[in-house]
């Protein structure tokens, strides 16, 4: 099902790309021209993006008492990159690879799923935090742009407040403790799982107890998403494009919502099309706004399709390293 829908939407996109066929020759023009310097500084941003990843893993794994070095979460980090878009879906499937990584490399069970749990958790918190910086930066005139996932992203703010602010009172607290316990005495794989996620939440509280601690692996994640956007302003002034500085940030942080579904290979043709309406409704013409974006997508996905496969087969060869390795 999930091939299909991408298949239909691939599609899709080829037929968009048929109809604006002049905006994308025009595009092609102005990628030929394109200024050798700023393209290095969008390789280096996402490199350090990348980088900042891989230590927010390696702060992760050493909370909990493995110490990696960063060469090795950062590789383990582009080639789950390269994973996750190769398929429909392919988070998944990244996932489920870092965590057998993991697990060869002597990471226990529980360990394990719980950095991939909190690094997921930090990188959408910090998503989140860039999102009411876009809106900030965009002005109350793009609101018409973020009316949707804006009111779902204040939805889920005014949720999570009311629970937060339920669990204060101890008879709610109490409430939620007999409907949990009726639900694992009903079904015993219902039962596994709350102990299986109570392991989950325990080792979680163990990484680093206390919130100052955690304010340095949520820098990483923030710098992973800043030095991504880092990449998309060089691939504009590498076109020799003025920068929307107004409506950048917002842009990018709305095209990562329909791209993290995954649901074409890499989100191919779902990035593209969404991040160059977006630079358009911001104030770029069709040619350019295209233009940008093509030039983004090489750097930030194309290129690091092979390096990242490349770090996937040395990763799946190599063998369990000896207790101590910090290579």
């Amino acid at each position: 099902m999930w091939w299909l829908v991408a298949a239909l939407l691939v599609a899709a996109v080829v037929l968009l790309a048929f109809l604006r066929r002049r905006e994308i020759a025009q595009a092609y023009h102005l990628i030929a021209g394109v200024h050798p310097l700023p393209v290095a500084v969008a390789v280096v941003c996402e490199a350090l993006s990348l980088f900042c990843f891989g230590a927010l893993y390696r702060w992760l794994l050493a909370a909990g008492g493995t110490r990696w070095g960063l060469r090795r979460t950062t590789g383990i980090v582009v080639a789950a990159n390269a994973v996750a878009g190769a398929l429909p879906g392919g988070a998944a499937f990244s996932t489920a690879w870092v965590f057998r990584q993991l697990r060869r490399r002597g990471v226990e069970q529980v360990l394990a799923a719980a950095v991939l749990v909190v690094a997921g958790a930090l990188s959408m918190l910090a998503l989140g935090v860039l999102v009411v910086a876009g809106l900030l930066a965009a002005g109350p005139a793009q609101l018409r742009v973020v009316l949707l996932p804006g009111a779902v992203v204040l939805l889920i703010l005014v949720i999570g407040l009311a629970v937060l602010g339920a669990t204060r009172f101890s008879r709610f607290r109490a409430a939620v403790r007999r409907a949990w316990a009726r639900a694992g005495q009903r079904s015993r794989r219902v039962r596994r799982g709350q102990e299986a996620l109570a392991d989950l939440v325990r080792q979680a509280r163990r990484l680093q107890p206390g919130l100052r601690p955690w304010l340095r692996p949520f820098a990483f994640a923030l710098l992973n998403w800043l030095l991504d956007t880092g990449c998309l302003a060089a691939s504009l002034w590498a076109l020799g494009i003025s920068v929307p500085w107004h409506g950048l940030l917002l842009a990018y942080v709305l095209t990562q919502i329909p791209g993290s579904l995954r649901l074409t290979p890499g989100s191919v043709g779902i990035v593209e099309t969404s991040l160059a309406a977006l630079l358009v409704l911001y104030g770029l013409r069709p040619g350019p706004a295209i233009a940008a974006t093509l030039l983004y997508r090489a750097v930030s996905y194309w290129a690091l399709q092979p390096v990242g496969w490349a770090c996937w087969l040395a990763l799946t060869l190599q063998g369990r390293p000896p207790r101590g390795d910090g290579a």
